[in-house]
């Protein structure tokens, strides 16, 4: 039975020949487009994150992190964490390295360094992702996309003098301290008002995330705003016309790239090792990265982020009797190490 395919709307039509009636019932696209499912750890470990500094003191230095995270790593640890019994544990792990701010050593000295010193310390690493990818990523400009996402969170009284997130780049959580020289000429200025932090408890602690700098034409991607993808991507909770971007792809070890771009997004590098993404994340850091991951909860707090997506993973959760939360930011969990 031939049918038609109407902007808007996927119509259905009835038998009918000649001059007899045809019953067209019309549906919304979206509704037929549902995003893919994808495999599901019950948490996704994160074990690093390196600059070229930490890439560059090479194995001993790598050691060194490696040891200072092993603790934290125990598979009866990761099971509380998951909130899952330890004989059902799935947990992946994964390392992220920043090849989209400095000039990483390459690929082939960086990752087999890594693997050496982590296999020393007991810690497993099953997935290798570059902070490039975060911003695009076969093809996907991840970062916009994720930006688009962005519903920002109104702030009392705001009159809006500020430019939107989409001009200045800069997102908050909450309402910012006034501009005291916008009132009329020739009166005295506002007096300060302190900002204020949305839902605070008593008191604010207010933060104001720079999401993106632009020279010119060229925009980076701030930091943050990278690990708030980061966050989304172990989450599984980023579709590209219903797919998940950045799927995993096995390496060789022995025939390592000399150029991160050349290397996949994520990058399995051990053996059946369980899905990248995960109900919820846990990531092992250092101290200094304190700041960054506030700001990628004040950032997840304003994403709205494809509810069906959401829910699929919820479901799914419910099937092997656990319960997850709804908020992305809640299902995340961190340990940040001390020098």
């Amino acid at each position: 039975m031939p049918s038609t395919t109407w902007p808007g709307g996927s119509p259905t039509a009835g038998p009918g020949k000649g001059g007899e009636g045809v019953d067209i019932e019309f549906r919304e696209t979206s509704a037929l487009d549902r995003p893919d499912e994808v495999p599901l750890s019950h948490l996704s470990v994160e074990v690093g994150h390196f600059y070229a500094e930490d890439a560059e003191g090479g194995v001993p230095a790598l050691t060194r992190h490696f040891a200072a995270v092993e603790p934290w790593v125990d598979p009866a640890h990761l099971a509380r964490i998951a909130r899952v019994p330890r004989e059902r544990l799935r947990a992946s792990t994964c390392l992220l390295i920043d090849d989209y701010y400095e000039r990483m050593p390459p690929p082939n000295e960086v990752i087999p360094a890594a693997l050496k010193a982590a296999e020393a310390m007991g810690v497993r690493i099953d997935y290798i992702a570059r902070e490039a990818a975060c911003a695009r990523s076969d093809d996907a400009a991840l970062a916009a996309l994720v930006e688009g996402l962005i519903i920002s969170d109104p702030s009392l009284g705001d009159n809006g003098a500020r430019p939107p997130l989409n001009e200045s780049g800069w997102l908050c959580n909450g309402a910012r301290s006034p501009n005291g020289n916008l009132g009329p000429a020739m009166e005295a200025p506002a007096l300060w008002q302190a900002p204020v932090e949305n839902g605070a408890r008593t008191h604010s602690i207010f933060l104001d995330v720079q999401l993106w700098s632009e020279d010119g034409t060229r925009r980076t991607w701030a930091c943050a705003f990278l690990a708030a993808v980061w966050q989304l991507l172990r989450l599984g909770l980023i579709r590209v016309a219903g797919k998940a971007p950045s799927e995993p792809a096995p390496v060789r070890l022995d025939e390592l790239p000399d150029r991160w771009a050349d290397l996949p997004a994520v990058a399995t590098v051990s053996e059946r090792p369980p899905p990248f993404r995960a109900y919820r994340t846990y990531s092992v850091l250092p101290s200094k990265f304190l700041s960054v991951e506030h700001a990628v909860r004040v950032i997840l707090g304003q994403v709205a982020v494809n509810p069906t997506v959401l829910e699929q993973a919820m479901v799914r959760a419910g099937r092997e009797d656990l319960t997850l939360a709804r908020e992305p930011s809640d299902r995340i969990s961190y340990v940040l190490l001390g020098g």
